[in-house]
Order: structure tokens, then sequence, then C-alpha cells
């Protein structure tokens, strides 16, 4: 008898990225993934419309911008709620991650081995991402400090490529609205004891996306804006 083939959705936050959002999705779907939710949080480009005009793909249009915590929370909850699905995959919008790291991301979880798989830049092929200097010492940073204050060990901490289980998607609580919801994950895993995996994902560093992506001074303050948060609560 042929195994039931596992529902896979794709939940993708995404803020001001008319540029590049079509070819992302696409690519997506060129790969074989077709269950693809994506959350537009508010976008004052047109990311609804370049989004909207590749067939298939659910769009969730937010009328403010929230946050990618809150946008990325509200597609999980929507994906759970409607499919059920054995796993969604957490995919930046930006073009930086690759289709075809996901099928490693989602191994784990099908084959009962984890109940959440995060990606790593910082494995074995992490020579092959080309991490701009600044960005690695910021990162490794942000990884030590994340380590101490959540207490659990990982190679990378604030990755936007994951996959989780059912157990790990409806236990998983979400209450940042901005990037540090990528700690919230990340505490939630030893407050739930989730089993957890790392594999090794390659990131695409374009101009674009370097542009994009969170400067070093900001990094920091999210940084002290997590380690306050801890503190007071």
């Amino acid at each position: 008898m042929d195994r039931k083939k596992p529902l896979i959705y794709i939940v993708m936050p995404a803020y001001n990225e008319g540029k590049v959002i079509k070819s992302v999705l696409e690519d997506l779907i060129k790969h074989g993934y077709q269950n693809i939710i994506v959350v537009d949080d508010g976008s004052k480009d047109d990311t609804y419309e370049e989004a909207n005009k590749v067939e298939d793909v659910e769009i969730i249009r937010l009328l403010m911008n929230r946050g990618q915590g809150a946008a990325l929370k509200t597609g999980i909850d929507y994906a759970a709620e409607n499919y059920s699905p054995d796993v969604i995959v957490t995919f930046d919008s930006d073009g930086q991650h690759n289709p075809e790291d996901i099928k490693n991301l989602i191994k784990p979880i099908l084959n009962g081995d984890a109940d959440i798989v995060l990606g790593s830049r910082f494995l074995e092929n992490g020579k092959k991402n080309n991490i701009p200097t600044i960005k690695k010492v910021v990162l490794k940073s942000g990884i030590v400090f994340t380590n101490l204050v959540s207490k659990i060990n990982l190679t990378d901490t604030h990755n936007g490529i994951r996959a989780l289980s059912p157990k790990a998607y409806n236990s998983i609580q979400i209450t940042h609205r901005d990037m540090t919801h990528a700690s919230d994950i990340i505490d939630e895993i030893n407050r739930n004891e989730l089993s957890y995996k790392e594999v090794p994902v390659h990131i695409k560093y374009t101009e674009y996306s370097n542009h994009k992506g969170q400067s070093p001074f900001n990094f920091a303050k999210l940084g002290i804006k997590v380690l306050v948060y801890k503190m007071l609560n």
C-alpha cells in the first residue's frame, strides 16, 4: 500500500517584497510545493498584486504593518486551523532561502525524529553561504546570547527557514510582533519540551536581501529588548 503523501504547507510573511515575491513563489512551485500561504503584512508597495499573479497561492492581507512575528503567527494559525498539515515550513519572502533545503527540513519530522527542525547557515555548508563579515559577527554574537538565555544549544538562532510538526505548531506561542519572534520560538522549544534538530541550509546573500535585512544596530536593540523582557518575566 502506498504511503499517503504528507501535507506540507509553506507560510511566508511578506512586507514590501513586491520586487521579488513573484519569483520566490514561482521557484517554490517549480520545486513542487503547491500549498503556500503568503501573509502580506500591510505592505506599502505592490507585494499583494505581485503575489496574486501566482495561481493557487493563498494570500492573507493585513491592513496595517504589525511586524514579522505577528504575520508569521497569523499564517501558522490559519494553516493549522484550516488544513492541519503534517508539516508547516516557514520561509522568508526576500529570496534568501533555497526551496531545495525544504526536503531536508521536513524529513526528520516525517520520520518522527524531531518536533521542530531549524535551518542553520553555520553547519557543514556554512562556507558556501558567503556571509558578509559584519553580519557573521552580529549573528555569532546573537547565537551566544540566545543560547544562554534560552538554555538550548543551536548553531543558528535567527534563521527564518524552519519546519514545525503539529505538536510544535499547536504548542508554540509567538508573543512578539517584531523580529524577536525568533527568540520566542526558541524559548518555546524548551518550555514545551519539543525535540529539535538543525540541518544545514544555503542562504543567498544578494544586494537586495542585504539591504532588506536587519542592521547590526537594530539587531543589538532586539537583543536588549529580549533581555529586558526575560528579566521582567
